[in-house]
């Protein structure tokens, strides 16, 4: 198996920037720009922008929390984007209680209503579960190769179509390894991701790919899902460092 190669920004980068990132990664052979939904920002509208500045791009969210976006303003938000380009992820967000049943409601009400892919952003194995069996795929991330390919596989035994996208927060420059080495300590302060990491046994800085093993981890990635979502962690969230991280992404790849 060797994934597809698609690149995730942030949606506090803005449409502007997600916009020119859109087209450098359509014009490095990219399969999809994925844009993580945070507070205060809207995934979407950066993916509408993208939309307009591509053409064959896939443009994807991971993941939109359903404990703050439904599915109504969910739909309301893509409305502009291509449904054929669209790939909807959604997660349970703080959800603490029926959060396997509400994403599961999201997803089917989600399918019913758009063309677009609907994936499940999943951590613990109920989730993973039920994902594969709601929905068109997973969105994984925080995992080794060897987990992420275990987890695939299940994931493809339950659901034989299911689209396995792999998360992987990723610095190309060594400007950037101190925002990298935090990133991982942020996520390991979250009550749910600390736990996940104990069951699977795993640091979160041994899931990420650093610069000097750039090519090496993209390639151990490639084989171990369908698609591998490259998180652009750059040292300030420039325009000029994504687009530096797509260049050193090609050499890495070519």
């Amino acid at each position: 198996m060797s994934a597809a190669l698609s690149i995730g920004i942030a949606a506090a980068a803005g449409p502007e920037v997600g916009a020119r990132v859109a087209a450098a990664a359509e014009a490095a052979g990219l399969r999809a720009l994925c844009v993580n939904d945070t507070p205060g920002h809207d995934a979407l509208a950066v993916l509408a922008a993208a939309a307009g500045a591509t053409e064959r791009l896939v443009l994807a969210t991971g993941v939109l929390p359903i404990d703050r976006r439904t599915p109504d303003d969910i739909l309301a938000g893509a409305a502009g984007i291509p449904a054929d380009r669209l790939m909807l992820g959604i997660g349970s967000g703080q959800l603490r209680s029926g959060a396997v049943e509400s994403v599961t409601d999201a997803a089917t009400a989600l399918r019913a209503r758009t063309e677009a892919r609907v994936v499940v952003g999943a951590l613990g194995p109920r989730m993973r579960r039920a994902g594969a069996e709601a929905s068109d795929g997973l969105l994984l991330s925080w995992l080794t190769p060897k987990i992420a390919a275990e987890q695939a596989r299940r994931a493809h035994e339950r659901a034989g179509a299911a689209h396995v996208a792999l998360y992987v927060r990723t610095a190309a420059d060594p400007a950037a390894t101190a925002a990298l080495d935090e990133e991982a300590r942020r996520y390991t302060g979250y009550p749910a991701y600390a736990a996940n990491f104990a069951r699977l046994g795993v640091e979160a800085a041994d899931t990420v790919i650093r610069p000097v093993a750039l090519r090496d981890r993209i390639a151990a990635y490639r084989a171990a899902a369908d698609e591998v979502v490259l998180r652009a962690i750059t040292a300030s969230g420039s325009l000029d460092e994504h687009l530096r991280f797509i260049d050193a992404v090609r050499g890495a790849v070519a």
